[in-house]
């Protein structure tokens, strides 16, 4: 009996144990749902001097798979999403070579402009086509990643390298015919975290946003690799929202701020070619607005100078990166940086607020300006 007794005894221990932990871990993480807060500016205003040559700006989510090919939901229910998340855009991209059902789905609905391209699997990794015409029914984009990405360029589009070190590696080859790179993208940091999603789960259910924002990684690997990049190509950067499911927590977490010249055009089709013409030449930056809104940063070159305008009221840093080097840190609002010489500069802000976000990883992420290219 006395075995009995004292094995009742462990298992009393082990279970108080047990519950008490449990206690802890929801004290805990019901503490950290609570006191999190996006971060908001009081008037979405911004002094038109701020704005340099882009006063219009629209925000929109990239990367989005439907029914169409592997995404849990149709075209129709998406774009009610990302209505109620009040996008200005979305893009979709599901697979094929390319996807006629996703490309034939575009136009103007539920006032959000739903645009289209396409992911193609090719013998590199995964690539997207963007921008391009559609093509005849009996056209297909080849497997072969650089002929794939020529032949989106004779149909007027671009190609951006997807998720190059998750899920399907991208291979890196001598040859480079490719407009852009994935930085970051939302499903590929929920698979690869699994831990971090398991602790967080829970937020998942109650607070989406804050369980997306705890998985974000800072993408070193990703920017190291553009820096390099940089140094003989154009190539633009993207925070990606690879969304297959769980729109209504992704949407509100990356966006795309697109800059344009003059307001966004009733006409689809213009608006369209508008969208698409900013995204390739560089014209938008990406931003984790679940963290802060991110709405007004501006990044632009006048005369021999940079100007950047980061007109936010909460605390912030913003980074100067000349090839890949820091060359000033500041956290002021508007700054004008006479150049120090040609070189590809980018910038990146961190919040330095509380915030889930994880300090080492940037807020903001502009494209980068060639001093050299802009000076031909």
């Amino acid at each position: 009996m006395s075995f009995f007794w004292q094995t009742m005894r462990i298992r009393k221990t082990i279970g108080r144990a047990v519950l008490a932990a449990l206690f802890v871990y929801i004290f805990w993480l019901g503490w950290q749902i609570v006191r999190f807060k996006r971060y908001e500016q009081p008037s979405p205003s911004v002094p038109s001097a701020s704005l340099g040559p882009f006063p219009t700006e629209i925000e929109g989510a990239y990367h989005i798979h439907s029914r169409n090919s592997d995404g849990s939901k149709t075209v129709d229910q998406i774009v009610k999403i990302a209505a109620n998340a009040r996008l200005d855009f979305i893009i979709l991209t599901d697979h094929g070579k390319p996807n006629f059902a996703t490309l034939d789905a575009q136009g103007k609905k539920e006032g959000v402009l739903v645009l289209a391209g396409t992911e193609i699997s090719s013998n590199r990794g995964h690539l997207l086509g963007l921008g391009f015409e559609r093509p005849r029914d009996s056209t297909f984009f080849s497997s072969e990643a650089e002929l794939a990405a020529r032949e989106i360029g004779a149909l007027g589009g671009f190609s951006v390298i997807a998720h190059p070190y998750s899920k399907v590696p991208w291979s890196w080859g001598d040859l480079f015919e490719y407009d852009g790179l994935e930085i970051v993208d939302a499903d590929s940091m929920l698979k690869s975290h699994v831990l971090r999603t398991l602790v967080y789960f829970p937020a998942l259910l109650v607070k989406p946003t804050f369980a997306l924002l705890k998985l974000i990684k800072p993408p070193e690997r990703a920017l190291r690799k553009w820096d390099r990049l940089l140094a003989r190509h154009f190539l633009s950067g993207y925070f990606s929202a690879d969304a297959h499911f769980l729109y209504s927590a992704i949407f509100p977490v990356f966006h795309l701020h697109v800059l344009l010249e003059k307001p966004l055009a009733a006409d689809f089709g213009e608006a369209r070619r508008q969208v698409f013409d900013a995204l390739r030449r560089g014209h938008f930056f990406s931003a984790v607005d679940a963290a802060a809104a991110a709405r007004g940063f501006r990044f632009w070159l006048e005369g021999a100078a940079l100007r950047i305008a980061a007109p936010f009221p909460f605390s912030h840093e913003t980074v100067i990166i000349r090839d890949g080097q820091v060359i000033r840190r500041t956290g002021e609002n508007d700054l004008t940086l006479p150049l120090p010489g040609p070189g590809a500069y980018r910038v990146e802000v961190y919040l330095r607020e509380r915030t889930p976000l994880d300090p080492r990883a940037p807020w903001i992420l502009s494209n980068p300006i060639d001093y050299e290219r802009n000076n031909r």
